[in-house]
């Protein structure tokens, strides 16, 4: 067998319709579109979905969910990962360096898979609960990441709101406090016979 001899089985593939070419084939005159209308003439078209003007399903139904554009280059590394790595100070770097995670990878996060035997010092990259509490329990420790220009302003974002929500607290009370208190309702005059 040659690869120049290779055909597509008997039937699987027929020949196009040529379309237009007189009312013998069965294809002629509105070649296959039908008597008037848009989609009948030249450059007739409406989106996919469109549906006459009416409000289309696509915006019928909810929007539902949540798809993070960055999830692709956050990476999981195992705890196992970390083992066969053999170094006592692991970062996004060295991950990068040794082919654990992609060179496109912005963050990783350590999960609790495998096991970690040796002491390790995991340096500024997200670390589960779980994978934590394994490392502290081999006698390694987890550094917090540094403070990024992102991160502080993210900081102070979140300082600055819980601030102004403590002030306005402390206005409402203010105004609770010094509200003066219901005066009893005066009484009619009697009327004297």
């Amino acid at each position: 067998m040659r690869l120049n001899h290779l055909k597509p089985a008997a039937g699987s593939k027929s020949a196009r319709h040529r379309v237009g070419r007189g009312i013998g084939s069965g294809w002629g005159k509105t070649a296959g579109r039908g008597h008037k209308g848009q989609k009948s003439r030249a450059g007739g078209f409406h989106k996919v979905g469109f549906e006459g003007g009416q409000m289309p399903l696509y915006r019928r139904l909810p929007k539902r969910g949540f798809t993070s554009l960055a999830r692709k280059f956050v990476e999981m590394v195992r705890l196992s990962d970390l083992e066969r790595l053999g170094l006592d100070e692991i970062d996004l770097a060295v991950l990068k360096q040794a082919g654990v995670v992609s060179a496109l990878a912005l963050d990783a996060r350590v999960v609790k898979t495998g096991e970690l035997k040796r002491k390790v010092t995991v340096r500024g990259i997200g670390v589960t609960k779980g994978a934590k509490a394994a490392i502290e329990a081999a006698g390694g420790t987890v550094a917090e990441p540094a403070v990024t220009p992102d991160t502080a302003k993210k900081a102070a974002a979140k300082k600055a709101a819980a601030d102004k929500a403590a002030a306005i607290k402390a206005a409402v009370n203010k105004v609770a406090v010094n509200k003066p208190a219901d005066k009893p309702a005066a009484k009619a005059p009697s009327k004297k016979q």
